[in-house]
């Protein structure tokens, strides 16, 4: 018998990719469940999500980010008995056999919490922008099902096991738009199950990644909320790493900003920092909830 497995997708403005995505879905050769829920988008995605009768489409009444939105559809499909989650974002796509492929290797080795597909650029010739990373810094092989394991892989496309969202919990709604995956990985990590790359299962990501500031800025401040919420490490030494990040994320970025942006970004930083420092019981609350069972 297939195990239930629930897709489910936060789209923003993302008609560009609404057909390629959904339609790969419907073409799996794997029977899926598709929830969709949708950021307010201001484009077209509505009404061409609508033209899918089998999408379950879930309309927010704000943006409520990735980790919120994908927290709602996670928990529509257990609701509804999924053994598996598969978060996929909008603007990617899967093949025949990925999600299959996925679902084989996770049936073999239950420490498997989540385990993601190769992930491929828009050329479906090379990988996305960062995968390559991830995929480096493998620590160990599962051979018997042809995979590696990893300390992280981003979001955009988790299996994940319905025994480790009830272990693990939901997405920490402390975090906007950057940062849940990670924090969500280093809690996988901190109740036992492993994170892997099957590598005979891959999707499409077609996105550009561009570099501003702005940007950037966010990203650090949310990489040092994952590090002070890390519960494999105690506060104290999650403060200190936090601490270190505050120096070592400005004298990277100063490659592309130069001595003033990587000035900017300091400043930023040690103010974020030192806000979460001094007003922790937000922290300290968010740290004690992912200790124990979701």
């Amino acid at each position: 018998m297939n195990k239930k497995v629930f897709v489910v997708i936060v789209t923003y403005n993302g008609a560009h990719w609404v057909d390629r995505n959904i339609s790969s879905l419907l073409q799996s050769d794997y029977p899926v469940t598709i929830i969709v829920i949708d950021n307010c988008s201001t484009d077209n995605t509505v009404a061409l999500l609508d033209k899918y009768e089998e999408v379950s489409l879930i309309q927010a009444n704000e943006n409520l980010g990735f980790g919120k939105g994908n927290n709602i559809g996670i928990q529509k499909a257990l609701a509804q008995g999924a053994d598996y989650v598969f978060l996929l974002n909008q603007d990617a796509w899967v093949f025949n056999n990925t999600i299959s492929s996925l679902i084989a290797k996770m049936e073999k080795d239950s420490k498997l919490g989540i385990l993601s597909p190769m992930h491929y650029s828009g050329n479906g010739k090379s990988y996305d922008t960062a995968f390559s990373t991830y995929l480096s810094r493998s620590y160990s092989d599962l051979q018997y099902i042809n995979s590696v394991a990893v300390p992280f892989v981003n979001a955009a496309a988790w299996m994940m096991s319905r025994k480790c969202i009830e272990r693990v919990g939901f997405f920490e709604p402390l975090f906007g738009h950057y940062g849940e995956d990670r924090n969500y990985c280093d809690r996988v990590k901190y109740h036992g199950f492993l994170i892997g790359i099957d590598l005979d299962a891959k999707i499409i990501h077609d996105r550009v990644i561009t570099r501003n500031l702005k940007k950037d800025i966010i990203q650090s401040k949310y990489k040092i909320l994952a590090t002070l919420l890390d519960i494999n490490h105690s506060f104290s030494k999650s403060r200190l790493l936090a601490l270190k990040e505050v120096v070592g994320l400005p004298k990277y970025f100063s490659k592309f900003y130069g001595v003033n942006g990587a000035i900017n970004l300091f400043l930023k930083l040690i103010t974020y920092y030192f806000n979460n420092i001094f007003n922790s019981s937000k922290i300290k609350k968010a740290r004690r909830k992912s200790a124990v069972n979701g």
